[in-house]
Protein backbone atom coordinates (compact mmCIF):
# COMPACT_ATOMS: atom_id res chain seq x y z
CA UNK A 1 0.00 0.00 0.00
CA UNK A 2 1.17 3.53 -0.69
CA UNK A 3 0.09 7.00 0.25
CA UNK A 4 -1.44 8.90 -2.67
CA UNK A 5 -1.63 12.69 -2.79
CA UNK A 6 -4.13 14.41 -5.08
CA UNK A 7 -4.54 18.12 -5.76
CA UNK A 8 -8.05 19.19 -6.76
CA UNK A 9 -9.09 22.82 -6.86
CA UNK A 10 -5.87 23.74 -4.99
CA UNK A 11 -6.70 21.43 -2.09
CA UNK A 12 -4.38 18.55 -1.26
CA UNK A 13 -6.07 15.24 -0.48
CA UNK A 14 -4.09 12.38 1.04
CA UNK A 15 -5.44 8.83 0.97
CA UNK A 16 -3.17 6.25 2.56
CA UNK A 17 -5.60 3.43 1.73
CA UNK A 18 -5.19 3.70 -2.02
CA UNK A 19 -2.78 1.24 -3.68
CA UNK A 20 -0.37 2.36 -6.36
CA UNK A 21 -2.23 2.60 -9.65
CA UNK A 22 0.57 1.95 -12.12
CA UNK A 23 1.06 3.83 -15.36
CA UNK A 24 -1.15 5.16 -18.15
CA UNK A 25 -1.68 2.55 -20.86
CA UNK A 26 -1.14 5.21 -23.54
CA UNK A 27 1.53 7.68 -22.43
CA UNK A 28 3.02 5.69 -19.51
CA UNK A 29 2.72 8.59 -17.04
CA UNK A 30 2.12 7.55 -13.40
CA UNK A 31 -1.58 7.41 -12.54
CA UNK A 32 -2.38 9.54 -9.49
CA UNK A 33 -5.86 10.95 -10.03
CA UNK A 34 -9.08 9.13 -9.16
CA UNK A 35 -11.96 9.62 -11.60
CA UNK A 36 -14.45 7.47 -9.67
CA UNK A 37 -14.23 4.53 -7.28
CA UNK A 38 -17.12 2.05 -7.57
CA UNK A 39 -15.74 -0.36 -5.01
CA UNK A 40 -15.33 -4.09 -5.62
CA UNK A 41 -17.31 -5.97 -8.24
CA UNK A 42 -17.17 -9.33 -10.06
CA UNK A 43 -16.61 -9.44 -13.84
CA UNK A 44 -19.90 -8.23 -15.28
CA UNK A 45 -20.52 -11.13 -17.69
CA UNK A 46 -19.64 -13.93 -15.24
CA UNK A 47 -23.18 -15.28 -14.90
CA UNK A 48 -23.66 -18.15 -12.47
CA UNK A 49 -25.52 -21.42 -12.74
CA UNK A 50 -27.57 -22.68 -9.78
CA UNK A 51 -24.86 -25.12 -8.69
CA UNK A 52 -22.33 -22.27 -8.48
CA UNK A 53 -24.27 -20.10 -6.04
CA UNK A 54 -22.40 -21.38 -2.99
CA UNK A 55 -18.99 -21.12 -4.62
CA UNK A 56 -16.68 -18.21 -3.96
CA UNK A 57 -16.63 -15.38 -6.50
CA UNK A 58 -13.73 -13.16 -7.44
CA UNK A 59 -14.30 -9.44 -6.95
CA UNK A 60 -11.93 -6.83 -8.38
CA UNK A 61 -11.69 -3.06 -7.91
CA UNK A 62 -13.68 -0.75 -10.15
CA UNK A 63 -11.39 2.15 -9.33
CA UNK A 64 -11.04 4.40 -12.36
CA UNK A 65 -8.17 6.86 -12.84
CA UNK A 66 -7.59 9.78 -15.19
CA UNK A 67 -4.10 10.39 -16.53
CA UNK A 68 -3.03 13.95 -15.71
CA UNK A 69 -0.77 14.05 -18.77
CA UNK A 70 -2.91 12.73 -21.67
CA UNK A 71 -6.32 12.65 -19.85
CA UNK A 72 -7.10 9.06 -20.81
CA UNK A 73 -9.65 7.74 -18.31
CA UNK A 74 -8.83 4.14 -17.49
CA UNK A 75 -9.29 1.14 -15.28
CA UNK A 76 -6.41 -1.09 -14.33
CA UNK A 77 -6.30 -4.55 -15.88
CA UNK A 78 -7.09 -7.28 -13.38
CA UNK A 79 -7.99 -10.10 -15.77
CA UNK A 80 -6.40 -11.19 -19.05
CA UNK A 81 -8.66 -10.69 -22.09
CA UNK A 82 -9.07 -14.42 -22.66
CA UNK A 83 -10.58 -14.76 -19.17
CA UNK A 84 -13.29 -12.27 -20.16
CA UNK A 85 -13.92 -12.76 -23.86
CA UNK A 86 -13.16 -16.40 -24.77
CA UNK A 87 -16.74 -17.33 -23.86
CA UNK A 88 -19.08 -14.37 -23.83
CA UNK A 89 -22.69 -13.84 -22.80
CA UNK A 90 -23.40 -10.78 -24.94
CA UNK A 91 -25.01 -11.29 -28.35
CA UNK A 92 -25.62 -8.05 -30.25
CA UNK A 93 -28.50 -9.33 -32.34
CA UNK A 94 -30.97 -9.42 -29.46
CA UNK A 95 -31.27 -5.62 -29.51
CA UNK A 96 -33.56 -4.64 -32.38
CA UNK A 97 -32.56 -0.99 -32.25
CA UNK A 98 -28.90 -1.99 -32.58
CA UNK A 99 -29.70 -4.08 -35.66
CA UNK A 100 -31.47 -1.07 -37.17
CA UNK A 101 -28.39 1.02 -36.39
CA UNK A 102 -26.19 -1.57 -38.12
CA UNK A 103 -28.39 -1.62 -41.23
CA UNK A 104 -28.37 2.16 -41.47
CA UNK A 105 -24.59 2.27 -41.10
CA UNK A 106 -24.17 -0.35 -43.83
CA UNK A 107 -26.24 1.64 -46.31
CA UNK A 108 -24.45 4.89 -45.43
CA UNK A 109 -20.88 3.61 -45.59
CA UNK A 110 -21.38 1.59 -48.78
CA UNK A 111 -22.64 4.74 -50.49
CA UNK A 112 -19.97 6.98 -48.99
CA UNK A 113 -17.03 4.74 -49.95
CA UNK A 114 -18.58 3.31 -53.13
CA UNK A 115 -17.98 -0.21 -51.88
CA UNK A 116 -18.51 -3.11 -54.30
CA UNK A 117 -17.72 -6.80 -54.54
CA UNK A 118 -14.10 -5.86 -55.30
CA UNK A 119 -13.55 -4.44 -51.82
CA UNK A 120 -12.79 -6.14 -48.51
CA UNK A 121 -14.56 -5.32 -45.25
CA UNK A 122 -13.09 -6.53 -41.96
CA UNK A 123 -14.69 -6.05 -38.56
CA UNK A 124 -12.79 -6.61 -35.33
CA UNK A 125 -14.85 -7.84 -32.39
CA UNK A 126 -17.58 -8.74 -34.86
CA UNK A 127 -19.73 -10.50 -32.23
CA UNK A 128 -22.54 -12.63 -33.69
CA UNK A 129 -22.47 -11.15 -37.20
CA UNK A 130 -25.04 -8.48 -36.33
CA UNK A 131 -23.36 -6.02 -38.75
CA UNK A 132 -21.40 -7.99 -41.33
CA UNK A 133 -24.50 -9.96 -42.33
CA UNK A 134 -25.70 -6.85 -44.14
CA UNK A 135 -22.47 -6.54 -46.14
CA UNK A 136 -22.66 -10.23 -47.04
CA UNK A 137 -26.24 -9.71 -48.21
CA UNK A 138 -25.02 -6.90 -50.49
CA UNK A 139 -22.35 -9.15 -52.06
CA UNK A 140 -19.40 -7.36 -50.42
CA UNK A 141 -16.64 -9.65 -49.07
CA UNK A 142 -16.64 -9.49 -45.28
CA UNK A 143 -14.59 -11.11 -42.54
CA UNK A 144 -15.17 -10.98 -38.82
CA UNK A 145 -12.51 -11.30 -36.13
CA UNK A 146 -14.10 -12.41 -32.86
CA UNK A 147 -12.38 -13.87 -29.78
CA UNK A 148 -15.43 -15.57 -28.25
CA UNK A 149 -15.90 -18.95 -29.91
CA UNK A 150 -19.54 -19.30 -28.81
CA UNK A 151 -20.43 -15.92 -30.30
CA UNK A 152 -18.40 -16.52 -33.48
CA UNK A 153 -20.39 -19.72 -34.03
CA UNK A 154 -23.60 -17.67 -34.12
CA UNK A 155 -22.04 -15.42 -36.78
CA UNK A 156 -20.99 -18.40 -38.89
CA UNK A 157 -24.57 -19.68 -38.71
CA UNK A 158 -25.64 -16.40 -40.35
CA UNK A 159 -23.21 -16.99 -43.21
CA UNK A 160 -20.64 -14.48 -41.95
CA UNK A 161 -17.04 -15.74 -42.31
CA UNK A 162 -15.51 -15.36 -38.84
CA UNK A 163 -12.15 -16.17 -37.31
CA UNK A 164 -11.79 -16.83 -33.62
CA UNK A 165 -8.91 -14.59 -32.56
CA UNK A 166 -7.97 -11.54 -30.54
CA UNK A 167 -7.00 -8.65 -32.78
CA UNK A 168 -3.63 -6.95 -32.58
CA UNK A 169 -0.43 -6.68 -34.59
CA UNK A 170 0.08 -10.45 -34.76
CA UNK A 171 -3.39 -11.11 -36.17
CA UNK A 172 -3.07 -8.13 -38.53
CA UNK A 173 0.21 -9.42 -39.93
CA UNK A 174 -1.26 -12.88 -40.43
CA UNK A 175 -4.18 -11.41 -42.37
CA UNK A 176 -1.94 -9.19 -44.46
CA UNK A 177 0.28 -12.20 -45.17
CA UNK A 178 -2.73 -13.93 -46.70
CA UNK A 179 -3.44 -10.89 -48.86
CA UNK A 180 -6.36 -9.82 -46.68
CA UNK A 181 -6.22 -6.07 -46.14
CA UNK A 182 -9.21 -3.89 -45.40
CA UNK A 183 -10.73 -1.26 -47.63
CA UNK A 184 -13.08 -0.71 -44.69
CA UNK A 185 -11.97 -1.70 -41.20
CA UNK A 186 -14.69 -1.56 -38.55
CA UNK A 187 -14.54 -1.67 -34.77
CA UNK A 188 -17.75 -1.03 -32.86
CA UNK A 189 -17.61 -0.78 -29.07
CA UNK A 190 -14.28 -2.58 -28.87
CA UNK A 191 -11.71 0.18 -28.34
CA UNK A 192 -12.66 0.41 -24.66
CA UNK A 193 -12.17 -3.34 -24.29
CA UNK A 194 -8.52 -3.38 -25.34
CA UNK A 195 -5.92 -3.42 -22.54
CA UNK A 196 -3.00 -2.90 -24.96
CA UNK A 197 -4.18 0.05 -27.04
CA UNK A 198 -0.86 0.38 -28.85
CA UNK A 199 -0.94 -3.21 -30.08
CA UNK A 200 -4.57 -2.88 -31.19
CA UNK A 201 -4.35 0.45 -33.01
CA UNK A 202 -0.97 -0.53 -34.43
CA UNK A 203 -2.60 -3.68 -35.84
CA UNK A 204 -5.29 -1.59 -37.48
CA UNK A 205 -2.57 0.45 -39.16
CA UNK A 206 -0.98 -2.72 -40.56
CA UNK A 207 -4.10 -4.36 -41.95
CA UNK A 208 -5.59 -1.19 -43.49
CA UNK A 209 -5.17 -0.85 -47.26
CA UNK A 210 -3.31 2.24 -48.53
CA UNK A 211 -6.49 4.20 -49.24
CA UNK A 212 -8.62 2.32 -46.75
CA UNK A 213 -10.87 3.77 -44.06
CA UNK A 214 -11.32 2.84 -40.44
CA UNK A 215 -14.59 3.51 -38.64
CA UNK A 216 -14.87 2.96 -34.92
CA UNK A 217 -17.71 3.60 -32.53
CA UNK A 218 -17.28 4.02 -28.80
CA UNK A 219 -19.17 5.73 -25.97
CA UNK A 220 -18.15 9.36 -25.69
CA UNK A 221 -16.57 10.21 -22.34
CA UNK A 222 -18.23 13.63 -22.44
CA UNK A 223 -21.65 11.98 -22.58
CA UNK A 224 -20.66 9.48 -19.88
CA UNK A 225 -19.90 12.37 -17.55
CA UNK A 226 -22.79 14.62 -18.57
CA UNK A 227 -25.25 11.71 -18.40
CA UNK A 228 -23.88 10.25 -15.15
CA UNK A 229 -23.43 6.93 -16.94
CA UNK A 230 -21.18 5.32 -14.35
CA UNK A 231 -22.72 1.89 -14.89
CA UNK A 232 -20.94 1.66 -18.25
CA UNK A 233 -17.76 1.16 -16.22
CA UNK A 234 -16.83 -2.49 -15.80
CA UNK A 235 -13.74 -4.66 -15.91
CA UNK A 236 -13.90 -5.41 -19.61
CA UNK A 237 -13.92 -1.67 -20.37
CA UNK A 238 -10.33 -0.72 -19.75
CA UNK A 239 -10.48 2.84 -21.18
CA UNK A 240 -12.99 5.66 -21.70
CA UNK A 241 -12.41 8.08 -24.54
CA UNK A 242 -12.91 11.69 -25.42
CA UNK A 243 -12.22 12.60 -29.04
CA UNK A 244 -9.12 14.36 -27.73
CA UNK A 245 -7.57 11.18 -26.33
CA UNK A 246 -8.63 9.02 -29.30
CA UNK A 247 -7.14 11.60 -31.68
CA UNK A 248 -3.80 11.48 -29.84
CA UNK A 249 -3.70 7.68 -29.69
CA UNK A 250 -4.44 7.24 -33.40
CA UNK A 251 -1.93 9.93 -34.36
CA UNK A 252 0.79 8.16 -32.39
CA UNK A 253 0.32 5.19 -34.73
CA UNK A 254 0.32 7.09 -38.00
CA UNK A 255 -3.46 7.31 -38.34
CA UNK A 256 -5.46 10.51 -38.82
CA UNK A 257 -9.06 10.97 -37.68
CA UNK A 258 -10.58 12.88 -40.57
CA UNK A 259 -14.25 12.91 -39.63
CA UNK A 260 -16.54 12.23 -36.68
CA UNK A 261 -20.25 11.62 -36.16
CA UNK A 262 -22.03 12.10 -32.85
CA UNK A 263 -24.48 9.24 -32.25
CA UNK A 264 -27.25 8.54 -29.77
CA UNK A 265 -26.32 4.87 -29.27
CA UNK A 266 -25.18 3.61 -25.86
CA UNK A 267 -26.15 6.86 -24.21
CA UNK A 268 -24.12 8.97 -26.65
CA UNK A 269 -21.28 7.67 -28.80
CA UNK A 270 -18.78 8.85 -31.37
CA UNK A 271 -18.13 7.29 -34.75
CA UNK A 272 -14.67 8.26 -35.90
CA UNK A 273 -13.34 7.91 -39.44
CA UNK A 274 -9.59 7.40 -39.77
CA UNK A 275 -7.04 6.92 -42.55
CA UNK A 276 -3.30 6.59 -42.98
CA UNK A 277 -1.70 9.97 -42.20
CA UNK A 278 0.02 9.89 -45.61
CA UNK A 279 -3.31 9.48 -47.44
CA UNK A 280 -4.20 13.02 -48.51
CA UNK A 281 -7.28 11.99 -50.47
CA UNK A 282 -9.59 12.53 -47.48
CA UNK A 283 -9.23 16.00 -45.89
CA UNK A 284 -10.00 16.50 -42.21
CA UNK A 285 -13.56 17.76 -41.79
CA UNK A 286 -14.62 20.79 -39.81
CA UNK A 287 -16.53 18.45 -37.48
CA UNK A 288 -13.29 17.14 -35.97
CA UNK A 289 -11.95 20.56 -35.04
CA UNK A 290 -15.33 21.71 -33.80
CA UNK A 291 -15.75 18.77 -31.42
CA UNK A 292 -12.17 19.06 -30.16
CA UNK A 293 -12.83 22.73 -29.42
CA UNK A 294 -16.04 21.90 -27.56
CA UNK A 295 -14.22 19.36 -25.41
CA UNK A 296 -11.61 21.96 -24.50
CA UNK A 297 -14.33 24.49 -23.70
CA UNK A 298 -15.91 21.91 -21.37
CA UNK A 299 -12.65 21.49 -19.48
CA UNK A 300 -11.52 18.13 -20.79
CA UNK A 301 -7.98 19.40 -21.27
CA UNK A 302 -7.72 20.17 -17.53
CA UNK A 303 -7.82 17.79 -14.58
CA UNK A 304 -10.55 19.89 -12.93
CA UNK A 305 -12.92 18.86 -15.72
CA UNK A 306 -12.96 15.34 -14.28
CA UNK A 307 -13.29 16.16 -10.58
CA UNK A 308 -17.07 16.39 -10.02
CA UNK A 309 -18.19 13.06 -11.49
CA UNK A 310 -17.72 10.96 -8.36
CA UNK A 311 -20.10 13.10 -6.33
CA UNK A 312 -22.84 12.76 -8.95
CA UNK A 313 -22.43 8.98 -8.90
CA UNK A 314 -22.81 8.81 -5.13
CA UNK A 315 -26.03 10.83 -5.28
CA UNK A 316 -27.52 8.47 -7.88
CA UNK A 317 -26.75 5.50 -5.64
CA UNK A 318 -28.55 7.13 -2.72
CA UNK A 319 -31.57 8.04 -4.88
CA UNK A 320 -31.99 4.55 -6.32
CA UNK A 321 -31.73 2.89 -2.92
CA UNK A 322 -34.24 5.33 -1.45
CA UNK A 323 -36.71 4.50 -4.24
CA UNK A 324 -36.34 0.73 -3.92
CA UNK A 325 -36.51 0.75 -0.13
CA UNK A 326 -39.59 2.99 -0.28
CA UNK A 327 -41.27 0.67 -2.78
CA UNK A 328 -40.55 -2.35 -0.59
CA UNK A 329 -41.91 -0.63 2.53
CA UNK A 330 -45.06 0.29 0.59
CA UNK A 331 -45.59 -3.37 -0.33
CA UNK A 332 -44.77 -2.85 -4.00
CA UNK A 333 -42.95 -5.44 -6.13
CA UNK A 334 -40.00 -4.60 -8.38
CA UNK A 335 -38.56 -6.71 -11.21
CA UNK A 336 -35.78 -5.91 -13.63
CA UNK A 337 -35.67 -5.89 -17.39
CA UNK A 338 -32.39 -6.90 -18.99
CA UNK A 339 -29.16 -8.47 -17.73
CA UNK A 340 -26.51 -6.24 -19.34
CA UNK A 341 -23.01 -5.60 -18.07
CA UNK A 342 -24.01 -2.09 -17.05
CA UNK A 343 -26.78 -3.50 -14.91
CA UNK A 344 -24.35 -5.66 -12.97
CA UNK A 345 -22.13 -2.65 -12.24
CA UNK A 346 -25.15 -0.67 -11.03
CA UNK A 347 -26.52 -3.44 -8.82
CA UNK A 348 -23.20 -4.37 -7.24
CA UNK A 349 -22.17 -0.76 -6.61
CA UNK A 350 -25.52 0.00 -4.98
CA UNK A 351 -25.61 -3.27 -3.01
CA UNK A 352 -28.95 -4.32 -4.52
CA UNK A 353 -29.91 -7.96 -3.97
CA UNK A 354 -33.13 -9.99 -4.23
CA UNK A 355 -34.55 -8.25 -1.17
CA UNK A 356 -34.99 -5.15 -3.33
CA UNK A 357 -35.06 -6.58 -6.89
CA UNK A 358 -36.78 -9.97 -7.02
CA UNK A 359 -35.57 -11.03 -10.46
CA UNK A 360 -34.74 -9.74 -13.90
CA UNK A 361 -35.60 -10.92 -17.42
CA UNK A 362 -33.67 -10.95 -20.67
CA UNK A 363 -34.38 -11.85 -24.28
CA UNK A 364 -31.10 -13.74 -24.58
CA UNK A 365 -31.73 -17.48 -23.92
CA UNK A 366 -28.07 -17.88 -22.99
CA UNK A 367 -28.80 -16.08 -19.72
CA UNK A 368 -32.06 -17.82 -18.79
CA UNK A 369 -31.87 -19.90 -15.64
CA UNK A 370 -28.67 -18.19 -14.56
CA UNK A 371 -27.93 -15.69 -11.83
CA UNK A 372 -26.31 -12.26 -11.95
CA UNK A 373 -22.72 -12.13 -10.71
CA UNK A 374 -22.30 -10.84 -7.19
CA UNK A 375 -25.97 -10.13 -6.52
CA UNK A 376 -27.31 -13.63 -7.41
CA UNK A 377 -30.50 -12.13 -8.83
CA UNK A 378 -32.14 -14.79 -11.05
CA UNK A 379 -32.62 -14.25 -14.79
CA UNK A 380 -35.78 -15.42 -16.55
CA UNK A 381 -37.36 -15.12 -19.98
CA UNK A 382 -39.49 -11.96 -20.47
CA UNK A 383 -42.71 -13.92 -19.94
CA UNK A 384 -41.96 -14.00 -16.23
CA UNK A 385 -43.12 -10.39 -15.98
CA UNK A 386 -46.57 -11.35 -17.31
CA UNK A 387 -46.76 -14.17 -14.78
CA UNK A 388 -45.89 -12.07 -11.72
CA UNK A 389 -47.22 -8.64 -12.79
CA UNK A 390 -44.78 -6.47 -10.82
CA UNK A 391 -45.64 -2.91 -9.84
CA UNK A 392 -42.35 -1.58 -11.21
CA UNK A 393 -39.96 -2.75 -13.92
CA UNK A 394 -36.42 -1.40 -13.50
CA UNK A 395 -34.86 -0.98 -16.96
CA UNK A 396 -31.21 -1.95 -16.55
CA UNK A 397 -30.22 -1.32 -20.21
CA UNK A 398 -31.47 2.26 -19.93
CA UNK A 399 -29.94 3.09 -23.32
CA UNK A 400 -32.66 0.86 -24.82
CA UNK A 401 -35.46 2.52 -22.83
CA UNK A 402 -37.62 3.31 -25.86
CA UNK A 403 -37.28 -0.21 -27.22
CA UNK A 404 -38.06 -1.81 -23.87
CA UNK A 405 -41.07 0.38 -23.08
CA UNK A 406 -42.47 -0.37 -26.54
CA UNK A 407 -41.99 -4.13 -26.12
CA UNK A 408 -43.33 -4.22 -22.56
CA UNK A 409 -45.89 -1.42 -22.66
CA UNK A 410 -48.64 -3.84 -21.71
CA UNK A 411 -47.53 -3.72 -18.06
CA UNK A 412 -49.55 -0.51 -17.84
CA UNK A 413 -52.75 -2.62 -18.11
CA UNK A 414 -52.23 -3.76 -14.52
CA UNK A 415 -50.85 -0.41 -13.38
CA UNK A 416 -47.22 -1.30 -13.82
CA UNK A 417 -44.65 1.45 -14.31
CA UNK A 418 -41.11 1.61 -15.64
CA UNK A 419 -38.17 2.86 -13.61
CA UNK A 420 -35.04 4.27 -15.31
CA UNK A 421 -32.01 4.61 -13.01
CA UNK A 422 -29.69 6.79 -15.12
CA UNK A 423 -28.92 9.70 -15.09
CA UNK A 424 -31.36 10.12 -12.23
CA UNK A 425 -34.07 7.80 -10.98
CA UNK A 426 -37.28 8.44 -12.91
CA UNK A 427 -40.61 6.64 -13.07
CA UNK A 428 -42.53 6.56 -16.35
Amino acid sequence: MTTSILRVNDQTITDSRRPAAGCCRHCQAPLRRTFVDLGMSPPCESFLSADQLNDSEMFYPLHVYVCDRCFLVQLQQYLPPDAIFSEYAYFSSYAESWLAHARAYTDQIIARLNLTGRHQVIEVASNDGYLLQYFVARGIPALGIEPAANVAAAAAAKGVPTRVAFFGRSTARALAGEGLRADLLIGNNVLAQVPDIGDFVGGMKEVLRENGVITMEFPHLVRLIDGNQFDTIYHEHFSYFSLRTAHAIFASHGLTIFDVDELTTHGGSLRIYARHEEDSSRPVSDAVGALLAREVASGFDRIEGYSTFAGEVEETKRSLLEFLIGAKRAGRSVAGYGAPGKGNTLLNYCGIRTDLLEYTVDRNPYKHGKFLPGTHIPVFAPGRIDETRPDYVLILPWNLKDEVTAQMGHIRTWGGQFVVPIPRVSVC
